[in-house]
């Protein structure tokens, strides 16, 4: 029992230093304004729910993806009463004004900031990050199963279910690029079921780069996409099919060989540019036999046997799936959003609360000497959402500092204000309408 507790009791008090007051500082109120102003969604008179609100709004459905959507607003709003003080009461705006105020946001500007803010967060004492010079990256795909409404199927397309027909909800696909070391989702496109994993891969591809090592699996590598991805500057080490053909060139000291990569071959003969590459065989222990190609064709700089190793690291992309799509979206649960630009919305807002989470806890691991691996997503998780009341600084109350020490009561036993927040802060705060809310 001790050897499990320690660790166990050390992961608390890292996860417990994450909180949404930090959690905010990942997405700056100037940035949300500046994003909104690009994309010309930026509100042009005072509403109940101005757009940088819904922006943040919508990040925090991520966040509590199990609640009703007033509920998300009313745990947003539980912040600022010890700044509106006890005898005001909110009132939570209704569900219709909530869901025309992510309509009139739309996903572009949610979009926007996502591509905008995340990015890979690894540094050079992140542990588990690396192959020897490169940052491991891993891109594979993913579907997400959204409400049976007509908008829905009329954009969505249904699979096939395993017993013939159609599955029960239309269902989103989408392609990411994963950090394996911090399981950050730095780059993801998602459309309809009907559009194929490469198309929405070459939509990705960009945000690879040198310094990189990107893994995928066998569906993925073809001529044309290969090409693209090493134009990029990064490196490569994917799984083929078997039928792709790679006659041997030249047999290597590590058991690895050289061949090129062909676009096409027509009566048996290779047609095109090819492209060299160095093929790796092996058989895992249960007897499946791989092939995988790399873009190092040097085998001192990556040995056959290192890279058959890393190429399993590919899985990581799975756990930071899980935890996408699993312990923030709900297992088992559908989308909550009722049409197609809300539907792409909140799978956005989903990946910046995700990507929040985790670099938060990256910053964790780095300060405690850990791999991000040993500290719980799942803990993380709770320990945001239920503190998420005690602040009355997140952005979208208006307030540009957590309640500051000092609030009590007097002698008297009556309630003493808090002092102001950067000077004025307190009575803007209370001269200026609640965003979502009405008082009374």
């Amino acid at each position: 029992m001790a050897r499990t507790r320690k660790p166990r009791q050390e992961e608390d008090r890292l996860s417990d230093l994450m909180n949404i007051g930090v959690l905010t500082t990942r997405f700056p109120l100037d940035q949300i304004h500046e994003v909104l102003k690009e994309t010309g969604r930026a509100s042009e008179r005072v509403r109940d729910l101005p757009a940088h609100v819904m922006m943040y709004y919508v990040i925090a459905l991520g966040l509590f993806r199990p609640q009703d959507t007033r509920e998300v607003l009313r745990l947003l709003q539980e912040g600022l009463k010890a700044i509106l003080g006890e005898r005001r009461r909110v009132k939570t705006a209704a569900k219709s004004a909530i869901s025309q105020a992510r309509t009139r946001l739309g996903v572009e500007p949610v979009k926007r900031l996502y591509e905008a803010v995340v990015q890979p967060v690894a540094t050079e004492q992140t542990r588990g990050a690396w192959y020897r010079e490169w940052k491991v990256v891993a891109l594979d795909g993913f579907t997400l199963e959204v409400p049976d409404t007509e908008a829905n199927r009329a954009a969505f397309a249904r699979p096939e279910s395993p017993s013939g027909g159609e599955s029960a909800y239309p269902r989103v696909r989408g392609v990411a690029l994963a950090e394996v070391g911090t399981h950050v989702l730095f780059a993801a496109e998602v459309d309809s079921y009907a559009t194929g994993e490469i198309t929405l891969a070459r939509r990705v591809l960009p945000r690879l780069g040198p310094g990189m090592l990107c893994l995928a699996d066998r569906y993925f590598p073809g001529y044309a996409l290969w090409k693209q991805a090493l134009e990029t500057g990064a490196e490569l080490v994917w799984r083929i099919r078997e039928n792709i053909r790679l006659p041997l060139e030249k047999e290597l000291p590590d058991g690895s060989f050289l061949a090129r990569f062909h676009p096409r071959w027509e009566n048996g003969k290779p047609q095109g540019e090819a492209i060299p590459v160095r093929v790796i065989d092996y058989q895992v222990d249960g007897g499946e036999k791989i092939r995988i190609i790399t873009s190092i064709l040097d085998w001192k700089r990556a040995p056959a046997a290192e890279l058959a190793q890393l190429y399993h690291e590919r899985w990581e992309f799975e756990t930071a799936l899980d935890e996408f799509k699993t312990h923030l979206r709900g297992a088992r649960t559908v989308l909550r959003s009722q049409t197609p630009e809300l539907v792409k919305q909140e799978i956005y807002g989903l990946l910046l609360a995700h990507f929040a989470l985790r670099a938060l806890m990256h910053e964790a691991a780095l300060h405690a000497g850990r791999d991000p691996d040993r500290i719980s997503f799942t803990h993380t998780v709770n320990v945001v959402r239920r503190t998420l009341p005690r602040f009355a600084a997140l952005p979208p109350s208006g307030v540009d500092a957590a309640a500051p020490r000092g609030a009590g009561r007097d002698p008297g036993g009556r309630r003493r204000p808090a002092p102001a927040p950067q000077g004025q802060a307190r009575r803007q705060a209370q001269a200026e309408p609640v965003p979502g809310a009405t008082t009374e």
